[in-house]
């Protein structure tokens, strides 16, 4: 029986509730990963998921969890696939920002009234 792509997909990828309820769970000590805001700076700079960091900066040891806007954007697949090959442990976080914001989570910054819009 070939290998279940699905779990392989699973190995790589986590989606905001997971990550949202991952950052809930671990308190002031943080989650055990970083997030990485793929998008511009300019997008980073209006609003971005807290704790995250910029791929644009310097970015902490330890794991990273890399996002961008939507699912519609493949940045945050762009910057994992870079990491990775630079040899960090790196997940992508399917459905972005966009998703971080339906699942009703907070963002650091200010959002338009309409998620679909964008920060």
């Amino acid at each position: 029986m070939p290998s279940n792509p699905f779990a392989a997909r699973l190995a790589h990828e986590t989606d905001p509730a997971a990550g949202g309820a991952a950052r809930r769970a671990a308190g002031p000590e943080g989650p055990g990963f970083t997030l990485v805001d793929a998008r511009s700076r300019a997008s980073y700079e209006r609003a971005h998921l807290p704790g995250a960091v910029s791929i644009h900066g310097p970015l902490p040891d330890g794991p990273l969890v890399t996002y961008c806007w939507s699912p519609g954007c493949n940045g945050a697949t762009k910057a994992a696939a870079r990491l990775h090959d630079a040899g960090r442990d790196v997940r992508e976080m399917i459905g972005g920002f966009e998703y971080w914001v339906r699942e009703g989570l907070p963002v650091e910054g200010a959002i338009r009234a309409d998620p679909l819009v964008g920060p």
